[in-house]
């Protein structure tokens, strides 16, 4: 069985990639995929997939008259809050793959914002004419319920990645894992609170600070901005590989971050973690977990007061439970059950 996967894949975003390998890992061994990528090749050697050139039309119909199935997702892909052009672009698809008379799934959705009706139209008809929908979060469950769309709601898929060791950090330990991205919440004036914060948080804990930027073209030059104006022992490490990238957490103390991917993996492998929101997804994830932190837009007034929250959860913050753990990694493999039902209906 010829499946294609459609999602935010090969634009090296840590979060997407970590959804493609928990997609690819929860596979039936029938399936064989063929990822639309935005970077074949890097996309082909990482996974030792069949790829195909996300912007090649004539690729994309040939790959599409070519396959049995059509899975489209994971993550927040049907939005028009950042672009109107994405979800045309995957709804789009969507509605190509059900006119090829493909098994069409929509798997681990994050649904919306959606501001405009033509995208809410779009949306709607798209997920409705869907042979399985599955979303990760109560928000977009209530989304379908009201287009009346059946789904099955999730943790995240991310919870349930096999994750690797990594080789041993130098950074000394204790250590505190910071993952920003930019973006218009992340004024300069809050940057610049935030690295102050930091520069305190380190001094009273005499932590080593691990830059992680989840899409380097996003997040490196805030890495950097940060590494040069700390005062201690500071490392910038990049991991294009989902399943190093989880594991790196297993060697850190605290998580700061604003990366939805950053606090799950974190969270998963046992890692203390303090949010911070710039969407309401995160808002989401806060909420489920009773996950400490703040909106980017409600953040304190003074850097004295961010660092004070940081080194009270530095030391007495409490990471999730082994069985709190082990249920969202069980729950997160029914993604997966959705997959095999639909696929071996089919």
């Amino acid at each position: 069985m010829r499946v294609v996967l459609c999602g935010y894949y090969g634009k090296g975003n840590g979060g997407d990639e970590a959804l493609l390998a928990t997609l690819l890992q929860m596979l039936p061994e029938q399936a064989t995929p063929i990822v639309l990528s935005g970077d074949v090749e890097r996309t082909r050697q990482q996974y030792g997939v069949e790829v195909c050139d996300r912007t090649n039309s004539f690729a994309l119909l040939s790959t599409l008259g070519n396959a049995n199935a059509f899975i489209f997702g994971g993550g927040s892909l049907i939005q028009d809050a950042s672009s109107a052009l994405s979800p045309l672009y995957y709804c789009g698809l969507m509605g190509l793959a059900q006119q090829f008379g493909l098994i069409t799934l929509a798997w681990s959705q994050g649904v919306g914002p959606l501001q405009r009706p033509l995208t809410r139209w779009l949306a709607r008809q798209a997920f409705q004419k869907c042979d399985g929908v599955s979303v990760r979060d109560g928000g977009s469950a209530q989304q379908l319920k009201a287009w009346n769309v059946d789904c099955l709601l999730a943790p995240d898929p991310v919870w349930a990645l096999d994750g690797i060791d990594c080789e041993p950090l130098k950074l000394p330990s204790p250590r505190i894992a910071v993952c920003l991205r930019a973006h218009p919440s992340l004024t300069p004036a809050r940057l610049a609170r935030l690295i102050q914060a930091l520069g305190k948080l380190q001094q009273r804990t005499d932590a080593g600070i691990l830059l992680l930027p989840f899409q380097p073209s996003q997040d490196r030059a805030i890495a950097e901005q940060i590494q040069q104006s700390l005062p201690g022992p500071c490392q910038l490490l990049e991991i294009s590989d989902p399943r190093y990238l989880k594991g790196i957490f297993r060697q850190v103390d605290l998580t700061l971050s604003m990366r939805l991917h950053g606090l799950i993996m974190a969270a998963a492998e046992g890692c203390r973690c303090h949010a911070l929101s710039y969407d309401p997804k995160i808002d989401r994830l806060m909420e489920d977990l009773s996950l400490p932190g703040w909106s980017l837009e409600a953040l304190p007034d003074s850097a004295e007061a961010i660092a004070e929250a940081w080194t009270t959860e530095f030391h007495q913050g409490q990471s999730l439970g082994g069985a709190q753990i082990q249920s969202l990694r069980d729950r997160a493999l029914m993604h997966r059950d959705l997959l095999h039902q639909a696929l071996a209906a089919g």
